[in-house]
Formats: C-alpha cells, sequence, structure tokens
C-alpha cells in the first residue's frame, strides 16, 4: 500500500530555516529516521520509504508554495496514490507553536499552498497536518514572521516537536486518520 505524504515549504537555501518551511522540515525527518536519501525529479525532492509494509512518498515540492497544487497533483497521478492515503504537512498561524492538529478533510484557513492544492485536485477532502508555529506578530507582520527563522526559544524544542509531528505521520499511515487525530490532537 502506496501513501503519499508532501510537506509543503518554499525550496532554496533562503527559506531553509523559516517556520513557513516545517512541512519540509518534517518530511526530512521522516527520510532521515528511515535512512533513505532524496533525489532531485520533476516537481520536487523525493525520496521512498517502508513502514511495516506500507511504502511512503515523500515529497518537497519544488514549485514555491503558492503552486503547491501542481506537484500534489503530479505526484498523485506518477504514484498512483489515491485521495484518502494524502497527507499534506503544512504550518498554521491558527496553532500555538508545536501544536499538532491532524484534519481529514477542511478549508485553506488563509494558507495559500492549501489553497491551491484544493484549487488543483478540486476538493477539500484530504488529510493535512498542521505544524503551529504561533502567531506573534504585529499588524502587516505576517510575511515576514512566516518567512523568518525560528527564535532561540523555537529551536530549542523543534527537533522534539517535529518528532511527534514524524509520529503523527506514522500514526496517519499505520492506524489511520481517526485513529491518528485521537492520538495527537490533544491540548
Amino acid at each position: 500500500m502506496k501513501y503519499l505524504v508532501v510537506g509543503l515549504g518554499n525550496p532554496g537555501a533562503e527559506y531553509a530555516d523559516t517556520r513557513h518551511n516545517i512541512g519540509f522540515h518534517v518530511v526530512q525527518a521522516l527520510a532521515d529516521q528511515g535512512h533513505v536519501g532524496s533525489a532531485t525529479e520533476r516537481y520536487g525532492e523525493h525520496a521512498e520509504m517502508r513502514i511495516k509494509g506500507r511504502t511512503l512518498v515523500l515529497i518537497q515540492p519544488s514549485t514555491f508554495m503558492n503552486l503547491s497544487g501542481n506537484a500534489v497533483r503530479y505526484w498523485m497521478e506518477r504514484e498512483k496514490v489515491p485521495l484518502e492515503r494524502l497527507l499534506v504537512v503544512t504550518d498554521d498561524l491558527a496553532l500555538p507553536f508545536g501544536r499538532l492538529r491532524l484534519r481529514a478533510t477542511g478549508g485553506a484557513g488563509g494558507h495559500n499552498g492549501l489553497a491551491h492544492i484544493i484549487q488543483v485536485l478540486g476538493t477539500e477532502a484530504f488529510a493535512r497536518l498542521r505544524f503551529g508555529i504561533g502567531a506573534d506578530f504585529t499588524q502587516g507582520g505576517q510575511v515576514r514572521y512566516v518567512l523568518d527563522t525560528w527564535r532561540a526559544e523555537e529551536k530549542k524544542e523543534l527537533e522534539d516537536r517535529v518528532g511527534a509531528a514524524v509520529r503523527a505521520v506514522e500514526d496517519f499511515v499505520l492506524l489511520g486518520i481517526e485513529r491518528a487525530m485521537n492520538l495527537h490532537n490533544v491540548r
């Protein structure tokens, strides 16, 4: 059984350690845990790993955030992964730093990457793992905030929270979205 896990972010060294690229960070942590390397292919960095008989296709899109839907559609078609086995990992301003929220469906919540995926796929009915980045910015400072690097106090907890996100992805694959939501959507 094959699953597609797409971590949203922007390609390029200037975005590598930004809040907006937490999806890339989680997917890279999965690949590192599985001891698999990635290859640059059409629409992104691609890696594959196995967990208990299931194949995870890990993608970090090269399309930039606002065109993420193009990469998601391409990889779903190429790998023949149905919508119910797609998981998108993304940042979320509405959640406090490090809080995780798994959802089976839902709107974009103001996130341009999710909005483009919804537009391209023609549905909101795909799983997403939202990683809270907080909203500690002044009015008009949202873009700068999401494209900024993590503060020192956040960096201290970041790897632990990324580890929790990796476990949430694994539980999505092994247990299904409902059970994974029950385990990881805690306050």
